[in-house]
């Protein structure tokens, strides 16, 4: 059962966060969620509330882990536990390696692999409490090199090994840990411009879907890693 457990999603105003905050809500998840900038939080917050009025926007930039510590600290205060944690933000900067700055590097390493160590390292006392569940979402990029992705497969091959041996730190807590790596989505991701072409990609509320499956399933079934495929291929 889900009902009344609270889920703290990272990078929820919009894409794939925001898919699955939606997904979350519908099924009587209360939620919390994460932006940089207040004008997102707000808008978003407001948006989500026709789902259900059990979610809470807040402001934090994960590469700073006192703004995940305050994040975490203000769930505590609203909802009185957590238990499923869905770290989602990330970015990408796609140029040949010998193009790529140090800065852009840095802005991606941060965002995408320490940031999520600095939402678990926010959380896991409270998910220790719940028994409950750390998700990430990384990408087939994180398994797949390619070319011009120097920085983001770095990022994400780093977000599937970071999980995988999370999982096996924190099972003895009964707390478990998966990593979802999906293909294609269809967002806005990387400043892409959506359209009807996309529509054989994956949805952000198909990873929800997904994600409401994973902490549906039975507590003896761990499903550690996730790759996450759209069906048509692109024409």
């Amino acid at each position: 059962m889900i009902e009344n457990k609270v889920a703290y999603i990272t990078g929820g105003t919009k894409g794939v966060g925001y898919g699955i905050a939606k997904i979350l809500l519908e099924n009587g998840v209360s939620v919390a969620f994460t932006g940089r900038r207040k004008e997102d939080v707000e808008k978003v917050e407001n948006e989500l509330k026709q789902y259900s009025a059990n979610v809470l926007g807040l402001i934090s930039d994960v590469k700073n882990l006192e703004d995940e510590l305050n994040a975490v600290k203000s769930i505590i205060e609203k909802f009185g536990r957590l238990d499923f944690v869905i770290a989602n933000a990330g970015l990408g900067i796609f140029k040949p390696v010998d193009e790529l700055s140090s800065e852009e590097w840095n802005d991606m390493i941060e965002t995408n692999l320490t940031g999520v160590f600095y939402t678990l390292k926010a959380s896991v006392e409270e998910l220790k409490k719940t028994e409950g569940y750390y998700i990430t979402i990384s990408s087939l990029a994180g398994a797949n090199f390619f070319e011009n992705g120097a920085g983001y497969n770095a990022s994400k091959f780093g977000v599937v090994g970071f999980t995988q041996a999370a999982m096996i730190d924190l099972r003895k807590y009964n707390v478990k840990s998966t990593v979802i790596m999906p293909g294609s989505v269809a967002t806005n991701f990387n400043g892409n411009t959506l359209s009807e072409k996309d529509a054989w990609k994956i949805q952000p509320e198909d990873i929800g879907s997904l994600v409401l499956d994973i902490l549906k399933m039975n507590p003896r079934v761990l499903p550690s890693k996730i790759e996450f495929r759209a069906t048509k291929p692109k024409s």
